[in-house]
């Protein structure tokens, strides 16, 4: 499990970094690498929007981690 933890980790910035290079440079490397709409590179987006959602889900549970309900950070 602490393998897919990385990975979804590591995907949204990878995602957060192509979207950047494509709002400044106009450039996307994902369709640069494996083609325009090509499977492999709709596997790619399919991927980092899952990761997105998997992080997103486990919001919770980092904040209680945290010390962080409703808003508030709990100093124990």
């Amino acid at each position: 499990m602490k393998k897919f933890d990385i990975l979804f980790a590591i995907l949204p910035v990878i995602g957060g970094l192509n979207r950047g290079l494509v709002g400044i440079f106009n450039f996307d490397p994902v369709t640069s690498i494996f083609g325009n709409m090509s499977v492999i590179s709709r596997i790619v987006y399919i991927l980092v929007g899952l990761s997105v959602l998997f992080q997103m889900t486990r919001l919770k549970a980092i904040r209680r981690r945290r010390g962080v309900v409703n808003g508030q950070l709990i100093f124990i």
